[in-house]
């Protein structure tokens, strides 16, 4: 059988990132790094219930997002290590996927992941774990891996249709509900960021999620770009699957997203809400 390469947050901290043949992660420097650091959360939001593991999958067979992706394993990693709200390892390999695998962690990290080709059996082993009670996190290019899986595009909650926001821009963001336990990150008040920003298509519905953050039309430079009649261009949601929990979030196409302070706040307690530590309603608002 072959063996499964995780690596935990200690070993992480001497070698940052495992490099392999097809994603090689690029070298996070010594300044970048002293951003994401600076930018971490004191604390978690919500006192662990118990001892949490959570696994980060960031294999790309598609588009390649390294700078979001070292970033945001980094960040990820830091943040459980200081505020002590999980343990994480890393992986990039299917089998990590496995239900005898999956079975060891609270929550499942996609981290950018691209045009994911999971076997029947590990398909059917996400779900289950989800809807067991257990959490799924997704960052920015999760919602482009499940075109052929009905099933999989609905529990992350949309596909990706498109990026009308280029990554070279920055955009303007809104706060569907400020007063959101999972808003909090970001003081009531809507904000700016450079960041690639997707249109999503079906399944995508506000009757399927409750949204959290969407664009803010009303700013000029952000405008209209994109092809939905309704408008609607939804940034981060959470959502019920069974007994599992749902968060996704499609900040993170590059390495400066990780050296936001309320987003790494926000990215944090959408993890906790995964795992079932921070309460949140989730009831959808159509």
């Amino acid at each position: 059988m072959k063996r499964i390469t995780l690596w935990t947050a200690a070993v992480a901290l001497v070698l940052p990132f495992k490099v392999n043949a097809q994603n090689k992660l690029p070298v996070i420097a010594a300044a970048d790094l002293t951003k994401i650091e600076t930018a971490m959360p004191a604390k978690a939001s919500a006192v662990p219930k118990k001892t949490r593991k959570i696994l980060v999958f960031w294999r790309c067979d598609g588009f390649f997002h390294g700078g979001g992706i070292a970033g945001g394993n980094k960040a990820i990693e830091l943040m459980g290590t200081k505020t002590g709200a999980y343990t994480a390892d890393f992986s990039r390999e299917y089998e990590a996927l496995e239900a005898t695998n999956l079975a060891k962690y609270d929550a499942v990290v996609l981290n950018n992941t691209t045009q994911l080709k999971l076997s029947d059996a590990q398909q059917q082993a996400l779900l289950a774990f989800v809807r067991s009670g257990k959490g799924v996190i997704g960052i920015h290019a999760a919602t482009d891996n499940f075109n052929q899986w009905p099933d999989g595009a609905k529990m992350l909650g949309a596909l990706f249709n498109g990026h009308p926001w280029g990554g070279g821009g920055t955009w303007a963001f809104k706060l569907d509900e400020p007063t959101h336990p999972l808003a909090k990150a970001f003081g009531g008040k809507g904000f700016k960021l450079k960041d690639e920003i997707y249109e999503m298509k079906e399944p995508y519905s506000r009757t399927n999620c409750r949204v959290l953050l969407s664009l803010d039309l009303t700013d000029a430079a952000t405008g209209n770009k994109g092809q939905r009649a309704d408008k609607d261009f939804a940034v981060a949601w959470i959502r019920k699957e069974g007994q599992g929990r749902v968060f996704y979030c499609s900040l993170g196409h590059d390495l400066n997203v990780f050296q936001e302070a309320a987003i790494l706040q926000f990215n944090l307690d959408g993890i906790q809400y995964a795992l079932g530590d921070l309460e949140a309603d989730a009831t959808p608002k159509p």
